[in-house]
C-alpha cells in the first residue's frame, strides 16, 4: 500500500528558465516529436517547430509539467485568454 503522500501526487510546473539549454531542448524536442504537431499547409523544419514551442513557453502560452506519479515531463498548452 502506498504512503499517503504517494496516493495522488500533483503535477508540478517546471519553469523553462530553470532548465539547462540542453535539458530544455530535449524536453521540447521530445514533445514536438511525440505530438506530431500539425502546422497547416506549410511544412516546418524541426528547428522551426522547436523555436515555436520555445516562444510559447517564453510567452506563458505553454508550461513544462512534471508528473511525479509517472516520473514524466510534458508540455501543456495554457494559452492566456485576452
Amino acid at each position: 500500500m502506498p504512503a499517503p503522500d504517494d496516493e495522488d501526487p500533483t503535477p508540478v510546473v517546471v519553469p523553462h528558465t530553470e532548465l539547462s539549454a540542453d535539458a530544455l531542448r530535449g524536453v521540447i524536442e521530445s514533445f514536438v516529436l511525440r505530438e506530431g504537431t500539425e502546422y497547416g499547409e506549410r511544412e516546418f523544419t524541426l528547428e522551426e517547430k522547436l523555436t515555436h514551442v520555445l516562444h510559447q513557453l517564453e510567452r506563458g502560452e505553454a508550461q513544462i509539467m512534471f508528473d511525479p506519479q509517472s516520473q514524466s515531463v510534458d508540455i501543456v498548452v495554457t494559452r492566456k485568454l485576452q
